[in-house]
């Protein structure tokens, strides 16, 4: 009997956001609820199925590791692309990979504005004095953000929307991004500035990017001490855009504060030293993470597994040039 897999499922509710009964009728259906932790682990753990629905960029699929899953037929990948998984290679096996739709299609861009929110006005330290018996002992005040400056170092579908976001609160707009132009930052109300120019003269620099090579290390030690004394860095985006080690040094010296959703390595592994910084607000990679997005995921990867098993597979992923 086929053998599917979901892998993943860290928050338990792969199982509920869809009707698998169709899956269920064709094949033996696992859930994986805990990150793999290596690729040896995650070897052996999926040695024996032919069919992986994979969320998101949870569990990295490069060459190394497809060679080891002697088994593997079909992949469906949730969200329309992932950095994460060789399509060479998939195409070199013959392995069938199926993607879905996208999720909520701001819902990243308001995490990115509660996270801006939480750092500035002290949100996560209120909820803790106030769980922890006090009141507002100890807290230091908030910034309103009124009249303060939003820098977004990228301009696409999130950062347009984090542009609104800041204008509707009454702040200055600043946008820089590689193939920015200073028309396409007016059509967002936003003002067109070179990079180093908006790091200086930003209370909170927001990051909007997509992680390439070229983008890879955006914010380095160099540009992230341009930023202004107590500036708040958000990063709902990918978290090798900014040198982690370079931004740890900013925060130990207190020069920043960073309110991520994102982190170089995923889960946040324990003991690092993001985990025990004061001066961060740091959420689990939350920013596609909704109930409307979980639905369509699921529901699409039901329709693709099923559309496999049965001889007509469905949104087949283009194989790479």
């Amino acid at each position: 009997m086929t053998r599917v897999a979901v892998l993943d499922d860290w928050q338990g509710i792969a199982e509920q956001c869809a009707d698998w009964s169709g899956v269920r009728a064709r094949a033996e259906l696992v859930f994986f609820g805990e990150a793999f932790g290596s690729e040896d682990a995650a070897a052996r753990a999926l040695a024996d199925f032919e069919v992986l629905v994979a969320m998101r960029e949870r569990t990295a699929f490069p060459a190394s590791l497809i060679a080891r899953l002697p088994k593997l037929k079909m992949i469906s990948q949730t969200g329309g692309r992932a950095r994460t998984l060789d399509a060479a290679a998939c195409a070199a096996r013959g392995i069938v990979v199926c993607n879905t739709g996208g999720g909520a299609k701001y819902a990243t861009a308001e995490l990115a504005l509660g996270l801006m929110l939480a750092a500035f006005r002290k949100i996560p330290q209120g909820d803790a004095t106030i769980r922890a018996g006090r009141f507002q002992e100890g807290i230091v005040p908030g910034i309103a953000l009124e009249g303060r400056t939003l820098g977004l170092v990228g301009l696409g579908r999130l950062g347009g929307r984090m542009a609104h976001y800041g204008a509707a609160l009454g702040m200055r707009v600043l946008a820089c991004s590689p193939n920015l132009t200073e028309a396409r930052a007016r059509e967002h109300g936003a003002e067109f500035a070179d990079r180093d120019r908006l790091l200086s003269e930003s209370d909170a620099v927001s990051l909007h990017l997509v992680l390439s090579e070229r983008t890879r290390g955006i914010l380095g030690a160099r540009e992230l001490g341009l930023m202004r004394n107590g500036a708040v860095l958000v990063n709902t985006s990918r978290g090798p855009l900014v040198d982690e080690a370079a931004l740890v040094t900013a925060l130990r010296e207190k020069k920043i504060v960073a309110a991520l959703d994102v982190f170089d390595a995923e889960p946040l592994p324990e003991g690092h030293p993001l985990r025990s910084l004061p001066n961060t607000v740091l959420t689990p990679h939350l920013g596609y993470n909704t109930e409307d997005t979980f639905e369509r995921f699921y529901r699409e990867s039901v329709e693709n597994v099923v559309g496999f098993l049965d001889g007509r597979p469905v949104r087949v992923a283009a194989p790479p040039a």
